[in-house]
C-alpha cells in the first residue's frame, strides 16, 4: 500500500518548486531511473543541470569529492564566486577544508554527546505531546513536529525559549524561501538581489548574523563558556579556530536544518500513520527491536532534503552520456530511497526493513547530516511517546506540501486523534 499515489504525468519539471506541491514527483523519478537515470533538465532560471536518480549511482558520486564538488554550492540556484565565499557554510567545502572545519563542530553533535540529551527529549516530547493532545483535532505538523526541533535546538545550543518561536520562523525564511506562506521573499520570485551576500539570499540570514554576535557577547559576559557554541568555537589541536563568518553561517544553518529536516521526517511518519493505521498498531506493539530500524525507515521514507547539487570538476561518462566539466550535478536523494534495484517494495513502509542503505541524511559520503544522531533519537522518543498515548489517528482534512524542490515535508497535516 502507498502512503499516496504521485498525481505527475511522469515528466515534471524538477527545475520548478510548482512541481512538487502536490508532493515528491515520484513518477518522473520511478520513468528516470527506468529510461534515462542521468537524464538533464534544462532551466530559465539559470544553468540546466544533471540528474542522478538511481541509489547505486548517488552513492558512488556522492562520495567522490574529487570529481563532483561542493565548493560552488550546494543547491541549483547558480550564484557569483563573491556570493558563494559570502554564504558558505563547511557543507559548500570539499575535504580537507571540509574536514578540518567539520572536525571543529562533529564532537558536539556525536553519538555519545547527543546521547546524553534523551531524558531532556522524552520530557519535552512529553509535554509536547500533552498539550496537542488535549484538542482531539489540530494540525499536527504546528503543534507536535515543529515543536520538538525548535525546543531541543534551543536546550543543546543554550538559546532563552522567549527566542525559538521566532528564531524558527527566521529558519523556515531561509530554508523555505521559495514558499510564500514562510517568507516575503520568495527565491525565485525576488526582483532584488539586495540579500545575495546572506545565507539562503534571504534578509533573514542578516537578522540572524545580528542575533549570534549578540547571544555570544551575553553569554561571554555571563561567564557562560559550557555550552556547545563555545565548543564549537574553541581552536583545534592545531590551534586553529572557525572563523567569525564561518560561525555566524553555521550558526544560520543549525536553526534552519536543524529544524527542518526533524520536522518533516516527523510529519511524514505521523502522515504514514493517518494513512496506513497498521503503522501504528505495530509500533503500540512494538519489541525493542523494532526502533532500531522503524527510525531509519521513516528517514528513508520522507527523505526531507531531497537533493544536493555538486559541479564537476574535470569531463566525465555516465550512462551513455558526457558531463562537462563546471556543469552541475544534482544527487537526488529522495528518489535513490525509492529505486527498486535497493529497495524491496520501496513504495511500501517497512518498520522492519533490514538492511536499510538509505542515502536520507547524505549518508555514504564526506557530508552526511552533522545532526543525523539527533534527528534519529528525537524521531524514535516522540514517536515512543506518542504510541503510549494514542489509540487512533485520522487525517481531517487535506495535507499541504512545502513549495520547494530541494526540502521535501508536509507543511500542514489536520488530523483526528483518540486517546489511548
Amino acid at each position: 500500500m502507498t502512503i499516496w499515489n504521485p498525481t505527475d504525468d511522469g515528466h515534471a519539471d524538477l527545475s520548478s518548486h510548482d512541481s512538487f506541491v502536490a508532493g515528491v514527483p515520484h513518477n518522473t523519478f520511478t520513468r528516470m531511473r527506468r529510461e534515462s537515470p542521468l537524464e538533464w533538465t534544462e532551466w530559465k532560471g539559470g544553468e540546466g543541470f544533471w540528474n542522478v536518480t538511481r541509489h547505486k549511482d548517488i552513492l558512488a558520486l556522492n562520495r567522490n569529492y574529487a570529481l563532483l564538488s561542493s565548493a560552488q554550492g550546494i543547491r541549483m540556484e547558480d550564484q557569483t564566486y563573491e556570493e558563494y565565499l559570502a554564504r558558505r557554510t563547511f557543507q559548500e567545502t570539499d575535504p580537507p577544508e571540509h574536514t578540518r572545519v567539520r572536525m571543529k563542530v562533529a564532537r558536539a553533535f556525536s553519538g555519545p554527546v547527543i546521547a546524553r540529551f534523551e531524558s531532556q527529549i522524552r520530557q519535552l516530547c512529553r509535554d509536547i505531546l500533552e498539550r496537542a493532545l488535549a484538542k482531539s483535532e489540530f494540525d499536527a505538523t504546528r503543534e507536535i513536529a515543529r515543536q520538538l526541533p525548535m525546543r531541543m535546538l534551543g536546550r543543546i545550543l543554550g538559546l532563552p525559549d522567549a527566542d525559538l518561536e521566532w528564531l524558527v520562523s527566521k529558519g523556515d525564511e531561509l530554508i523555505a524561501n521559495t514558499d510564500p506562506e514562510f517568507t516575503d521573499h520568495v527565491l525565485d520570485r525576488m526582483s532584488s538581489d539586495e540579500y545575495r551576500m546572506m545565507p539562503f539570499n534571504s534578509p533573514a540570514g542578516a537578522e540572524l548574523y545580528a542575533y549570534a554576535r549578540q547571544l555570544m557577547e551575553e553569554k561571554n559576559r555571563a561567564g557562560d563558556t559550557g555550552g556547545i557554541l563555545h565548543m564549537v568555537l574553541q581552536p583545534d589541536e592545531s590551534g586553529s579556530a572557525i572563523s567569525d563568518r564561518e560561525f555566524r553561517n553555521f550558526f544560520c544553518l543549525l536553526v534552519a536544518a536543524g529544524n527542518d529536516t526533524t520536522r518533516y521526517s516527523i510529519a511524514a511518519a505521523l502522515h504514514a500513520m493517518c494513512r496506513k493505521p497498521e503503522l501504528l498498531q505495530q509500533l503500540k506493539r512494538a519489541d525493542d527491536g523494532i526502533w532500531s530500524t522503524a527510525t531509519d525507515e521513516f528517514v528513508r521514507w520522507a527523505s526531507p532534503t531531497m537533493y544536493f547539487r555538486r559541479t564537476a570538476t574535470e569531463d566525465f561518462e555516465m550512462h551513455g552520456k558526457e558531463v562537462r566539466a563546471n556543469q552541475k550535478v544534482l544527487l537526488w536523494f529522495v528518489s535513490g530511497n525509492r529505486d527498486e534495484r535497493q529497495f524491496d517494495d520501496p513504495f511500501n513502509l517497512d518498520l522492519r526493513r533490514s538492511p536499510n542503505r538509505h542515502v536520507a541524511f547524505g549518508q555514504g559520503g564526506p557530508h552526511v547530516c552533522l545532526g543525523i544522531w539527533l534527528a534519529r533519537l528525537e524521531l524514535k522518543v516522540l514517536l515512543q511517546e506518542f504510541t503510549k498515548r494514542v489509540a487512533a489517528i485520522e487525517a481531517n482534512g487535506p495535507h499541504r506540501f512545502l513549495r520547494s524542490n530541494f526540502i521535501g515535508g508536509i507543511k500542514s497535516l489536520p488530523v483526528r486523534i483518540s486517546r489511548a
